[in-house]
């Protein structure tokens, strides 16, 4: 059985290419690039290593602050 670590790329069957986002002796979550996060039963997940580069991360939002008019 192999081992992931966090942040490698997998492939699974159903859902396609992923990141592995966690991973302990009994959960692997990955977050897919098509499908969102799954999490699956570490003993039973079949998983193959991926070379496929993760897709680009949109740009963070920033928040505008708000404007305080002073009143007098």
């Amino acid at each position: 059985m192999a081992r992931y670590s966090v942040g490698d790329r997998v492939s699974q069957a159903t859902y396609g290419t992923g990141t592995v986002t966690a991973v302990n002796e009994y959960h692997t979550t990955i977050n897919f690039d098509e499908h969102g996060v799954r999490t699956f039963a570490t003993a039973m997940a079949r998983l193959e290593a991926s070379d496929s580069p993760a897709p680009p991360k949109p740009a963070k939002r920033t928040r505008k602050a708000a404007v305080r008019v002073a009143t007098t």
